[in-house]
């Protein structure tokens, strides 16, 4: 696990407020340096982590429910939509928002609790990040965890770097998925579901 530098982001924010030729001693900015720094150690904790620690941290899976002849009782696949997150882009540290993630898996013996695919998620873009490394990172956890290869994750998220800034297109909406398994192999059938 690594750690954040705190002190450091302090000192950095109180320069850049200099750069922007603002007083950092003035009473609406004193303590501007150390409120960015804890926001940065919150919203940045997924930094701290390696997908492989994210795994461990989360590595609470049960018996899949099968019958006499090894068949699941309950169908081929696990889905959970809408998963909310939001994430920082690293190419200008804008807010990545509005972000809907949905997970599938076919189980393989273990099945994942459901809140623990949504903790998946929100720690995955909890670090400077793309919209498609986040699916990445996801569905390697999943498939870390799981232990099923077949798995599928859809990403759906609003970028403030195009939103707000630069061409400023406020309704433009960014479509990423990750396909591993039986999901890339047999895509077409997959497809429907998740819109």
């Amino acid at each position: 696990m690594k750690q954040i530098d705190s002190e450091a982001i302090r000192f950095h924010i109180r320069g850049i407020l200099e750069a922007l030729g603002d007083d950092p001693d003035r009473e609406g900015l004193k303590e501007t340096p150390d409120r960015v720094a804890r926001m940065y150690e919150e919203v940045f904790e997924g930094m701290k982590y390696s997908n492989d620690e994210i795994a461990d941290m989360f590595d609470k899976t049960f018996a899949e429910d099968v019958d006499d002849e090894g068949t699941s009782r309950y169908g081929d696949m696990v889905v959970v939509k809408d998963i909310d997150i939001f994430s920082y882009c690293e190419h200008h540290i804008a807010l990545m928002y509005d972000m809907k993630v949905t997970v599938a898996y076919v189980p393989k013996g273990r099945v994942i609790g459901l809140s623990k695919i949504a903790r998946i998620a929100d720690m995955v873009g909890k670090r400077l990040q793309l919209q498609e490394r986040i699916g990445s990172d996801i569905a390697d956890v999943i498939c870390k965890v799981t232990g099923s290869e077949d798995v599928a994750v859809f990403i759906e998220g609003c970028h403030s770097c195009m939103t707000a800034r630069g061409i400023k297109k406020t309704n433009t909406k960014t479509y990423t998925q990750t396909l591993r398994g039986r999901f890339y192999n047999e895509s077409n059938g997959f497809m429907q579901w998740w819109r």
